[in-house]
């Protein structure tokens, strides 16, 4: 992730909370840059808090955990944009979506590409059959 993010020249990595906070820490200290994250604010979307400001133009790589629908990275990249920054590379430790996902101009790559089915809870085959969810 961070040879990827090295390319792009970033000043700065941050990732949304919970996945992205200790990755944007370890590839920040990786490049010997910054990293910092974004929390969910309370008008739903992403937002730097805890005394965390850009300053304007600020490159910033964009890092996750895992990708299901891209969400968090959308919010976060949104979150960069509206801190003054401008996200110039994006990656995670794996992408689930198959490749689907796209950031706009925004280039992206995983670690690894992890193929998992999901399912809407009225779609799985196996709560159709009534078999229940066991947490451990």
């Amino acid at each position: 992730m961070a040879e990827h993010g090295r390319a792009f020249a970033p000043t700065t990595v941050a990732g949304p909370t919970t996945g992205g906070v200790l990755l944007a820490y370890e590839v920040a200290r990786q490049l010997g840059i910054r990293g910092i994250f974004c929390e969910t604010d309370q008008h739903g979307g992403r937002s730097f808090q805890r005394g965390f400001k850009l300053q304007p133009g600020e490159k910033v790589m964009v890092v996750d955990d895992i990708v299901t629908t891209g969400g968090s990275l959308v919010d976060t990249i949104e979150a960069v944009i509206k801190a003054g920054g401008e996200p110039v590379c994006v990656s995670a430790i794996a992408d689930r979506t198959g490749g689907k996902v796209t950031f706009g101009d925004v280039p992206f790559l995983p670690a690894t590409e992890v193929v998992m089915q999901s399912y809407a809870a009225d779609e799985c085959p196996l709560c159709k059959q009534g078999v229940p969810l066991k947490v451990t």
